[in-house]
């Protein structure tokens, strides 16, 4: 990007917080639900119940379209500036930015119900990057792209139950994330195209998809689907049916992937998930516990891969500060013997783009790990975390991968299995309704194998967001 341009771009993100800083000092809204993570999921039929909103942008969610009861438009949007500093990025081996990286990204959707069995939703994403050193890559920038666009497809059976067909481009998330997501640290969300089919009971729910994840392309209306790639599966979450607390899922996720790449080699992969994951709270404890097995091909060789990620949470909220103390530990196999053709590393598919933290160094393959979380909430709208990861590889013949899947550091013939140290913290600021202000400093200290396997600098990990939802 030219010096102009990049002022430009500078000038109009400072514009923007200001802008977004004015925002605060409005009226809070009230009543309506919550804004979540995948926007389409949000509901506002209720709002036909009551006096049509006077002030933007409550104004905006129930639009009624004529007389007809349940035809109606919600309009909502999204606009984040972030700004990235990474001190010796993979601890040195990477182009260092010279003053960090300004992220911005721009989003408006429109929810068009036209009847209780037929439903618009579309939503337009602008990804734009300043300061890269190496130049953006392809979750930093996307000028211009549909980041939802679907149809809807809906009946009611006689039991109750809905069912809904939906089809076009969309965002997915599959149960905790650990395995599809929308990644949504970094500026690009993750998207698919294809056909996803659901029912949903009063107890139960079962999903049905086949899709392929969108190539994500710099320009304006370039992106299209990934041929290279396919996702299929059946995914179903069932509330509480043990005689204790807690919901179950259970699922089956088939994977294609022509180039994947491995420290084995790149070959063509066929995989397939089978997983349960219990979850829920009872009290002040919260846990979310995961395990599959992956079995399948890779070029002419055997996959025989697994993987158990637990997450255990104890809350006090009636002491001062309102402490909760989370422990995640996880494992996920690796690849014991590189020279032959059966493949043992975990594939997490899709997974969250900032798995372990905002800095985004490792995925989760071919690793264990211990991460503990302090989190204290001084006021309804001040929030702070702190956490400590403790990072081992789990094969020594396998080596470390980014969460997109990259080999972050071969083998290089290390014994080691300590790699890495990493210490959060985090400061949540929420002002009204879908604005907030986040800071995080991450440190991380490289261990034995990464100062034997290659260059091994401490990391520093900066960032700073506003972002506001309406």
């Amino acid at each position: 990007m030219r010096s102009s341009g990049k002022m430009h771009f500078l000038s109009t993100g400072f514009a923007t917080i200001s802008l977004l800083l004015s925002v605060g000092g409005m009226a809070d809204s009230s009543g309506l639900p919550p804004i979540e993570k995948l926007r389409y999921q949000e509901d506002y039929s209720e709002l036909a119940n009551r006096p049509p909103a006077s002030c933007w942008p409550d104004c905006w969610k129930y639009i009624p379209l004529g007389n007809r009861s349940g035809r109606y438009l919600t309009i909502g949007g999204e606009v984040r500036q972030r700004y990235e500093y990474t001190d010796n990025p993979t601890f040195g081996e990477d182009e260092q930015d010279k003053h960090g990286v300004w992220l911005q990204r721009y989003s408006l959707l429109g929810d068009l119900h036209w009847n209780r069995h037929l439903r618009f939703f579309g939503q337009l994403t602008s990804a734009l990057e300043a300061g890269r050193a190496a130049g953006p890559s392809p979750v930093d920038e996307d000028e211009l792209e549909w980041q939802n666009a679907f149809l809807d497809l809906g009946r009611e059976t006689r039991a109750g139950r809905e069912a809904t067909l939906r089809l076009g481009r969309q965002e997915m998330v599959l149960g905790s994330g650990r395995l599809v997501d929308v990644r949504e640290g970094p500026n690009v969300r993750r998207t698919f195209d294809g056909g996803r089919g659901f029912v949903i009971d009063s107890r139960w729910r079962i999903d049905l998809l086949a899709a392929r994840p969108r190539r994500d392309l710099r320009g304006v209306f370039d992106d299209d689907s990934n041929n290279n790639q396919a996702l299929w599966g059946i995914y179903s979450v069932l509330q509480q049916p043990l005689p204790f607390p807690g919901d179950l899922d259970l699922y089956y996720l088939g994977y294609e992937n022509e180039d994947s790449t491995y420290v084995q080699g790149t070959a063509h992969e066929d995989r397939h998930s089978l997983g349960a994951r219990y979850w829920g709270e009872a009290g002040n404890w919260r846990w979310n516990w995961e395990a599959l097995y992956q079995f399948g091909h890779f070029g002419q060789g055997d996959i025989s891969a697994w993987t158990l990620a637990t997450e255990t949470t104890r809350r006090w909220q009636a002491v001062h500060l309102q402490p909760a103390l989370k422990l995640s530990i996880n494992v996920a196999s690796g690849d014991s013997d590189p020279d032959d053709d059966d493949l043992g590393t975990f594939n997490p598919l899709y997974p969250r783009g900032n798995y372990f933290s905002e800095a985004a160094v490792f995925g989760p393959r071919n690793f264990y790990n211990f991460h503990v979380f302090l989190y204290l909430q001084p006021s309804e709208k001040l929030a702070f975390t702190t956490d400590l990861n403790l990072f081992w590889r789990l094969e020594k013949e396998d080596g470390l991968y980014s969460p997109s899947g990259q080999i972050v550091r071969g083998p290089n013939g290390s014994d080691n299995h300590f790699a890495f140290t990493a210490l959060s913290l985090t400061a949540e600021y929420t002002f009204r309704r879908g604005l907030a202000f986040t800071a995080i400093y991450t440190h991380g200290n490289p261990e034995k194998f990464l100062r034997e396997a290659g260059p091994s600098e401490d990391i520093g990990f900066t960032e700073i967001t506003l972002q506001y939802r309406f």
